[in-house]
Formats: C-alpha cells, sequence, structure tokens
C-alpha cells in the first residue's frame, strides 16, 4: 500500500515538474490568428488561458493599480485584485465575472492590432520569466498561496493612505505573472517586495500613531 501511494506520488511530481504552461504571447498570437468568429469575446479569452486565467486577471488588476489615477481610484481599482484573490483562495479554476462583461468583444482586426502592439512586450518578459523553482506539488495549492498572498497586498492598495498602492500593486502583478509561468524565483521576489512593503506601511502608521498619541498625552 505504502510502494503505491509513494509511486503516486512521484508519478504527480514527475507530470508537475514537466508542466510547461503556453507562454501568454502564443495565447494572444492564436487569438488572434482566428479565423473561425468575427471577433474575440472576454469569454473566448478567458477559456484560452484555461487554467492560468485566475493569474492572468491578478497581473492585469495589478498593473491597472499602477496608472496614474488620483489616490481614492483604489478604492475602485483595489477591489478586481481582492475578488481575483477570493476567488483563488477558495479553489475556483476560472475566474467569475459579469456576464455583461463576459460578453464584450473586439472585432478580429482590432484584436490582432492589440496584439501585435502587446505581444513583444510580453515575450520580452517572458524571456526573464520562466518555469523554474516551483514549489507546489499542484495547481491548487499553488493557486490558493498566491491567492492569500494577493488577498494581504489588495487590502493595503485598496486603503486609500498616501504611498500604500503603487508597491503592494506591482508586488501583485509580479507574483501574478510568477504563477503562470509557474517561476518560484519571481514569486519569492513578489513575496519579499510585498512583505516588505507591508512590514514598512505597518511599521510607519504604527509608530506614527503612536507619536500622535504621545503629543495628545502630553
Amino acid at each position: 500500500m505504502f510502494q503505491e501511494s509513494g509511486d503516486e506520488i512521484m508519478v504527480e511530481m514527475e507530470e508537475v515538474a514537466d508542466y510547461h504552461p503556453r507562454p501568454l504571447s502564443s495565447v494572444l498570437n492564436e487569438l488572434a490568428l482566428r479565423t473561425e468568429a468575427d471577433k474575440v469575446t472576454m469569454r473566448c479569452i478567458r477559456e484560452a488561458l484555461a487554467d492560468r486565467s485566475l493569474a492572468t486577471f491578478l497581473i492585469l488588476s495589478g498593473l491597472l493599480n499602477l496608472l496614474p489615477f488620483p489616490p481614492p481610484s483604489t478604492l475602485i481599482l483595489g477591489i478586481p485584485i481582492i475578488v481575483v484573490a477570493l476567488q483563488m483562495i477558495a479553489g475556483r479554476k476560472t475566474v467569475w465575472l459579469p456576464e455583461f462583461f463576459l460578453n464584450l468583444s473586439m472585432n478580429e482586426k482590432a484584436f490582432a492590432k492589440f496584439s501585435t502592439k502587446i505581444v513583444p512586450w510580453l515575450q520580452k518578459l517572458e524571456r526573464i520569466v520562466r518555469p523554474r523553482f516551483w514549489p507546489f506539488p499542484n495547481a491548487p495549492v499553488a493557486e490558493r498561496t498566491v491567492g492569500i498572498i494577493g488577498l494581504v497586498l489588495g487590502l493595503f492598495v485598496f486603503i486609500p493612505l498616501p504611498m500604500t498602492n503603487w508597491i503592494p500593486a506591482l508586488a501583485v502583478a509580479i507574483c501574478g505573472l510568477a504563477l503562470s509561468e509557474r517561476d518560484g524565483l519571481w514569486l519569492t521576489i513578489g513575496t519579499v517586495i510585498g512583505g516588505a512593503m507591508v512590514v514598512g506601511i505597518s511599521s510607519a502608521y504604527y509608530f506614527g500613531a503612536l507619536a500622535v498619541g504621545g503629543m495628545i498625552a502630553g
């Protein structure tokens, strides 16, 4: 019995080691070359990304918060990070999105033009981020772990306080990209960046509150 269990574990680990998801740039190229439809919907993109759609939407949610919007915008832009992270923790296979959002579409020419602009940048990133040093035995464990990291960082992005959203959002995007490509090195980098920022922000506001309290008491 123990021998059979050991063999099953070895087979599972070998399957994980051999798992190399298609680069995101390849997925976008394939969608851009579609000829059987005259449009590409968000539903098509989600289905094409298969098990990585959670990671991909985490990347997009993080990058969205790096755009130069006024500080109150984090109350809105931080929500997608939290929503996606909660779905990852819950073990969903694909991202839940409102029906109207899934039905949004671009015609194939417009999507091909979009892909032409974005794919070269993705390919450059994919040369840096690649499958290596992946510590998780299977996808559910990896997604739940990154989901917890994303949730913590997402809460700091959501808080409308000065200097609290940009670096956590960057860390979220890095962790999402690492999950997408199964890169343990960049997952560590993203976690360290996010963790350091969380500790720094928490410490600054904690000691700041103590100082203000001391001034009031004095």
